[in-house]
């Protein structure tokens, strides 16, 4: 008997129980409570789930050791979880109220979205687990924007097929990473249909990518936005989507960025890959409870 996979059916199941508990206690739920649930929640998780607690700690050392202390450490992983929890509870409850969703979400820089897409050869978004950002793309589709997420499978198929309704109820296009092969081919294919393409550069890549500077450490990270970009044409935007004091959201688009040459192809999409994901950390720096941390982003090594 697999007592592994049968711990993991558990887990996922009440995985799965638990959202569609949450999803009714939302729909019945007053809204200005909203939020107080989800700092419940989120306090819940830091304290009882050992494992993505330490994951988190473990990554802030990595990223911030040497700059900041345990207890400021401790405090963004608190943090961590409970933005995670409150991005959980909107989704629920901003994605069934798409006329509520246009109101708490601002976009700053749409011109150098619009710029973008006026050369008619698509937009990639690069951005990160940062932010709501399924919310980002939510907004772009409700204000008429042509987008699609690239995503990977969630492990339950239960609750992926929960957020894949939510999606396709939005107009949000869902790519799925895998097949690999599929997953390029749509994503050229909606490009050159000139829409907007999000593609998040922040997670563990093994050994497919290229390893980049990230908070001083390499780091594993896909190739595909700058790939991508060379095949065609497609300007890459940087954006993220940030929380205001008052839990309403603000999307960032940056310039486009321009694609430097290096030595020869490989220096250059490392080299470009290098300079997104250093925007990526910036924004890590000046916001870092808006990342998920509960993700062992440098667990890949270069050979030496």
């Amino acid at each position: 008997m697999d007592f592994k996979k049968i711990r993991t059916g558990f887990s996922r199941f009440f995985g799965w129980f638990g959202l569609n508990a949450c999803s009714l206690i939302i729909k019945v739920m007053p809204a200005g409570w909203l939020y107080g649930f989800a700092r419940g929640i989120g306090s819940l998780g830091y304290r009882f789930a050992a494992k993505q607690r330490k994951i988190a700690l473990d990554s802030l050392r990595i990223a911030f050791g040497q700059e900041k202390t345990a207890q400021e450490l401790e405090q963004i992983a608190r943090d961590c979880f409970i933005l995670i929890a409150k991005s959980g509870v909107e989704l629920i409850f901003l994605m069934d109220r798409p006329h509520l969703l246009r109101q708490r979400v601002a976009i700053e820089g749409k011109a150098n979205l619009d710029a973008g897409l006026s050369r008619g050869k698509g937009v990639i978004l690069v951005s990160a687990h940062f932010g709501n950002f399924p919310l980002l793309m939510a907004k772009l589709s409700l204000e008429g924007y042509k987008i699609g997420g690239i995503m990977r499978y969630m492990r339950d198929a239960r609750v992926e097929k929960i957020f894949l309704n939510k999606r396709q109820r939005l107009g949000i296009k869902t790519i799925y990473s895998q097949p690999r092969n599929v997953c390029v081919e749509t994503t050229i294919r909606s490009l050159r249909n000139n829409e907007v393409v999000f593609i998040p550069l922040d997670q563990n890549f093994g050994t497919a990518g290229v390893y980049v500077d990230f908070f001083g450490k390499k780091a594993a990270t896909a190739t595909g936005p700058v790939v991508l970009a060379q095949r065609t044409g497609a300007s890459i935007i940087p954006c993220f989507i940030i929380r205001q004091k008052d839990d309403s959201h603000k999307i960032i688009f940056e310039k486009a960025m321009e694609l430097k040459t290096g030595p020869g192809p490989q220096e250059t999409v490392a080299g470009n890959i290098q300079t997104l994901t250093g925007i990526i950390e910036s924004y890590i720096r000046r916001y870092p409870a808006e990342w998920g941390w509960i993700h062992k982003r440098w667990k890949s090594r270069p050979k030496t």
